[in-house]
């Protein structure tokens, strides 16, 4: 009879298994036992196998042992047993680094189709360059690298580019451009290594009149290439200004339109060129620079050396090339000018370029 029973009761364990306890009480009719039978019965066979009370009264867990076990732990690896030695080789984790996966771009490329340029862009790294008031200035820069492609291979590795340039530092100075470009070179084995560094530039300005000092925010660009043994550099800067109307000065009873104008200034030279230099060039040739901080007095300033000195668009492409066609070490030049028109709902715009 108590063999039955226990029959009975293992069944019912394995419904509360698979079904949980919600489900039992609708079997337990089956295998005739009620409720608190199951309770006294089933949980005093099961559970107390599980667990045993300690002396203090407590339950505790108690592990089964398997069979074979114990004498496993006790007896000793033998170090000249083969079978033992890869079975825990296979239990070991190898490192993904150490692991040889397959090369998916060095595979062939059968379109026979050479890549001028391919790399990474829109990288953001911390950067120092030269400051002519301070020595160095240090920005955070957008940074675009890139290689050619052989017709041979179907693509490059990217992440290549981030390990040529973590390896020059954490702060990138203008100085290494050229170790970058030699390093990518050697990395890729490439014949062409082309670097893209764009940044904003700050200088500290004087309010006209009063005096008060404010920052200013500018934007600069390197772009640099090495062309197997050559270098090739460009310096790129960005200034806004202030232009007033000729034509709506010599017609108007009073007051003229002006506008703000972005003028973009690209150059080569034989030696470095101050970006301070540049911007000097540009905000001269306008009607007036822009200031992040005036006074009403420097208002009134900036406002009538405007009126005074009136520039079309035309004028002012022209007369930042004259300064620059009298640089020593500038040997080439575009000129780009856009005026955001106050009065028209199109802009103006005016681009010189020296061959």
């Amino acid at each position: 009879m108590t063999t039955e029973r226990e029959g009975r009761i293992g069944k019912l364990m394995g419904v509360v298994i698979r079904s949980g306890t919600a489900h039992v009480k609708g079997v337990l009719g089956q295998y005739g036992l009620g409720s608190k039978t199951f309770c006294k019965i089933a949980v005093r066979c099961y559970v107390s196998k599980m667990f045993k009370p300690s002396e203090n009264g407590s339950a505790r867990l108690r592990r089964r042992p398997i069979k074979g076990l114990a004498k496993a732990r006790r007896k000793p690896i033998n170090q000249g047993n083969g079978s033992a030695e890869r079975s825990l080789k296979r239990t070991r984790h190898v490192p993904a680094a150490l692991v040889t996966l397959h090369d998916k771009q060095s595979e062939p490329d059968h379109r026979e189709l050479r890549i001028d340029k391919v790399g990474v862009r829109g990288l953001r790294f911390p950067i120092q360059v030269r400051d002519k008031a301070h020595a160095v200035q240090n920005t955070v820069a957008t940074i675009g690298m890139f290689v050619d492609l052989p017709k041979e291979f179907k693509g490059t590795h990217m992440s290549r580019f981030i390990e040529v340039l973590n390896a020059h530092g954490n702060v990138i100075h203008v100085e290494n451009i050229t170790d970058i470009l030699r390093a990518m070179q050697e990395k890729f084995r490439a014949a062409t290594s082309h670097l893209e560094i764009e940044f904003p530039y700050f200088m500290v300005k004087r309010a006209p009149v009063t005096g008060k000092e404010s920052m200013m925010d500018y934007f600069a660009r390197f772009d640099a290439a090495a062309c197997h043994k050559e270098i090739l550099f460009l310096l790129t800067v960005k200034a806004n200004v202030t232009t007033l109307c000729p034509c709506s000065k010599a017609i108007a009873a009073y007051g003229a339109h002006n506008q703000r104008g972005e003028v973009t200034v690209q150059i080569r030279s034989r030696k470095a060129v101050w970006i301070e230099d540049l911007i000097a060039i540009i905000e001269s040739s306008a009607s007036s620079e822009l200031y992040a901080l005036l006074k009403r007095q420097d208002e009134k300033a900036v406002t009538e050396r405007a009126y005074d000195n009136p520039v079309f668009v035309e004028d002012l492409v022209r007369n930042v090339a004259l300064k620059l066609n009298a640089h020593p070490d500038v040997t080439w030049y575009k000129v780009e000018a856009e005026n955001q028109e106050s009065i028209h709902n199109h802009n103006a715009y005016a681009c010189i370029e020296k061959c």
